[in-house]
C-alpha cells in the first residue's frame, strides 16, 4: 500500500497548522522542509523537539527529511556542507525517518555541471561514509541544473557509489520543467526504476515557468506513473509537492484549497489504476 505524504509548508507557513491540515486530510506522513518559515536544518534543539511532538500528537510520521543538501555550487567549501549533512543525519534519527532527500550539486558559475562528475562522486562517497553505522539512506532527487538532471546521470551516481545507503527519488515534473521531457514514464522511469524508493507527486505543463498543475492535468504522466507503481505493489511514500501557486529552487506554495484538490486528484488516479493509497 502506497502512503501519502506532503511538503505541507506549501499549505501554510505555520507548522502546527501544517500537521493539523494533514491529519484532517487523512494524510499519514509529512516531509518537513520549512517549519514556521525556517528550514528544518536551521532550527534549534527546542524547536525540533516541539515540531516532533506536534507530528506525533497528530498521529503523523515523517517520510523523509526534506533537506537542501547538495543544492550548493561545487566551488563552495565542502567541509561546512558535510557538517550540514551530518546534522541532517541527526535530524533523520530524531524524527525516526529512514530517508534524507538530497541533490547532486551545481557547477561553478558559468560552468557545465556535466564536466564535474568526479567531484560529485567524491562528495557522494564522503556522505555515504557518514551513513555507514546508522539506519539512514540518502535519496537523490532528479532536478534541473544539478549533476543528476537526467535519468541516466541519476543512475550513474547510484551505480558508481554502489551503496545501499544511496537510492533515488523520482520526480516526474522536474523532467518536464528541466529537461522538456513529455514521455518520462517511458523514457526515464525504466532507467531509474530499480533504484527508486521514494516518489514526489508534482505535475507540470511544458512551457510553464513557475507554477505546477493539478496531478493528472499536466505533462508529467502522473496516472501512468501511478500505474507503474501499482504493478510493482509499491509500498513507499508518495510525497505531494504540487507547486500550484508558485514554485522555486527551494520550495513552493499551493494553499489549502488547491492542495486538497491535488490530494483528491491523486487518490482518484490511484484508484483508477489499482494502486492502494492511504
Amino acid at each position: 500500500m502506497a502512503k501519502l505524504s506532503a511538503f505541507a509548508d506549501e499549505v501554510t507557513e505555520n507548522f502546527l497548522e501544517q500537521v493539523k491540515y494533514l491529519a484532517g486530510e487523512h494524510v499519514g506522513y509529512i516531509e518537513p522542509r520549512f517549519i514556521n518559515k525556517r528550514n528544518i536544518m536551521d532550527l534549534t534543539k527546542d524547536d525540533l523537539n516541539e515540531a516532533k511532538k506536534m507530528i506525533e500528537d497528530h498521529g503523523l510520521k515523517v517520510s523523509a527529511i526534506g533537506s537542501p543538501i547538495g543544492k550548493v555550487k561545487l566551488d563552495e567549501p565542502f567541509e561546512p556542507h558535510l557538517d550540514k549533512f551530518k546534522h541532517a543525519v541527526d535530524l533523520a534519527l530524531l524524527f525516526e525517518t529512514p530517508f534524507i532527500r538530497m541533490f547532486s550539486y551545481y557547477a561553478p558559475e558559468g560552468q557545465n555541471i556535466d564536466d564535474y562528475r568526479d567531484l560529485v562522486m567524491e562528495r557522494m562517497v564522503a556522505k555515504v561514509e557518514v551513513l555507514s553505522d546508522v539506519n539512514v539512506t540518502m535519496v537523490h532527487e532528479n532536478e534541473a541544473n544539478i549533476y543528476g538532471h537526467t535519468a541516466e546521470q541519476c543512475v550513474d551516481i547510484v551505480k558508481t557509489i554502489d551503496s545501499p545507503k544511496l537510492r533515488l527519488v523520482y520526480d516526474p515534473a522536474n523532467f518536464v520543467w528541466g529537461e522538456k521531457i513529455l514521455d518520462n514514464v517511458e523514457s526515464c522511469w525504466p532507467v531509474m526504476k530499480p533504484y527508486v524508493v521514494h516518489i514526489h507527486i508534482k505535475d507540470w505543463k511544458l512551457g510553464t515557468e513557475d507554477v505546477g498543475s493539478i496531478p493528472g492535468e499536466g505533462d508529467g504522466q502522473i496516472k501512468e506513473l501511478l500505474a507503474e507503481l501499482a504493478a510493482l505493489n509499491y509500498d513507499g511514500c508518495l510525497t505531494m509537492e504540487p507547486h500550484l501557486q508558485t514554485g522555486g529552487q527551494f520550495g513552493g506554495s499551493t494553499g489549502p484549497e488547491l492542495f486538497s484538490r491535488a490530494i483528491a486528484a491523486v487518490r482518484e488516479l490511484a484508484a483508477e489504476v489499482g494502486l492502494t493509497c492511504d
